[in-house]
């Protein structure tokens, strides 16, 4: 298999680079401190057709493949973490499930308000007692004439104070043909609704700028009946395959971070004076740069992988587990030796690698973390 990119993935790559740099390198250290959501980026990353990256173009998306995609996130996150939170969450687990399950009549309806940043997307699964453990849901949905009756609530939702459309699981009637999980749909919400309350943000160790709601809850929230995605009682199916292909770009993101990590860590090395010369002469720095390098360019290939298996219409369960296993990983541990090489000056403000680490963290926790990535693995072999 050939990862030699094509002249449209390198223009896309080049294209996301000069935005990261000209519009958020910039920006990055002031708005982190502030914490606020980044409306002026995120609307010129619209513009450039950032969020419609999973959108078809009859929906005036920008409908790139998927390494396409990953390149995106991780070049995005390799700059500023928070932007490539954002720009992924609404693009793999809004976006995408709702033109993969959605009706013609849905996705007229979300995906090009979607896709032009107009509306932002929110994926609402994760409980109090529902979080790795996914098929623990609580919040319930009661078909009453032609409206679904919303009630229960989520927590930690990315995007969640900023979203116009929200995806939420809740358990429905239904078949479903594993009797182990409880019948649950995924209803489009929309966040007018009466009864649908956001919480306070959540503050978080680092990606200060991706707003994350504390929690949202659903009052006799009335829903029409056709705003099923997908099909009734089949909503674990739908969230599991969404999460699948999902793990790809937080795997983009983990090889983003880790390669600003790295970059850092690189120039420090060269700059920073001990013994008489720089520290980067010395062999203990040199194998943390090559372990760094190394282990970057594996998660990297192993996600471009997943992603090039994805378009090929291939089952990827244990590929983008793998990827986000790796991408997690490679990000904490690379932050973790360039911290290391900057020694008492990475435990400051004054460089970027005290945000770094902060944002490193994340990548191995969000959307499955690694010990479930590798139940994931185990499964899938055991299967084979």
């Amino acid at each position: 298999m050939d990862f030699d990119l094509n002249e449209e993935q390198e223009m896309i790559r080049q294209t996301v680079r000069d935005f990261a740099e000209k519009e958020l390198a910039p920006r990055v250290e002031e708005s982190e401190e502030k914490g606020k959501f980044p409306w002026e980026v995120i609307n010129k990353a619209a513009d450039l057709g950032f969020l419609g990256a999973t959108i078809p173009q009859e929906y005036n998306g920008s409908g790139i493949d998927s390494i396409s995609a990953a390149i995106l996130i991780e070049e995005l996150s390799r700059v500023w973490a928070s932007i490539g939170t954002i720009v992924h969450v609404h693009n793999s687990v809004a976006c995408w499930p709702l033109n993969h399950f959605g009706t013609e009549e849905q996705k007229e309806n979300y995906l090009p308000k979607l896709a032009s940043g107009k509306m932002i997307g929110a994926f609402t699964l994760t409980e109090p007692n529902a979080g790795s453990d996914a098929s623990n849901v609580r919040t319930k949905a009661v078909l009453d004439g032609d409206e679904w009756v919303l009630n229960g609530s989520k927590q930690w939702i990315t995007n969640g104070l900023v979203a116009g459309v929200f995806l939420v699981f809740a358990l429905t009637d239904g078949e479903v043909s594993d009797s182990k999980i409880k019948p649950m749909s995924v209803l489009i919400v929309d966040k007018d609704v009466p009864g649908l309350k956001i919480g306070k943000p959540e503050r978080k160790m680092g990606i200060h700028c991706s707003e994350t709601a504390k929690s949202i809850t659903f009052e006799e929230c009335r829903v029409p009946k056709e705003n099923v995605l997908g099909k009734v009682g089949e909503g674990y199916k739908v969230g599991m395959i969404t999460l699948d292909q999902a793990r790809i770009g937080v795997a983009a993101q983990g090889v983003g971070v880790a390669q600003a990590a790295f970059e850092e860590a690189l120039k420090y090395s060269q700059q920073r004076v001990q013994f008489g010369r720089p520290i980067a002469q010395l062999q203990a720095i040199q194998w943390m740069l090559a372990e760094m390098a190394t282990e970057i360019e594996a998660a990297r290939l192993l996600t471009y992988k997943s992603a090039y298996l994805k378009d090929k219409g291939a089952r990827i369960s244990m590929e983008a587990a793998m990827s986000k296993l790796a991408g997690g990983q490679i990000a904490m541990k690379a932050a973790d030796l360039a911290l290391q090489i900057h020694g008492g000056y990475g435990y400051t403000k004054e460089y970027p690698i005290e945000r770094i680490f902060r944002d490193a963290k994340i990548v191995g926790i969000y959307e499955g973390t690694n010990e479930i990535q590798k139940l994931r693995i185990s499964g899938e072999l055991l299967k084979r």
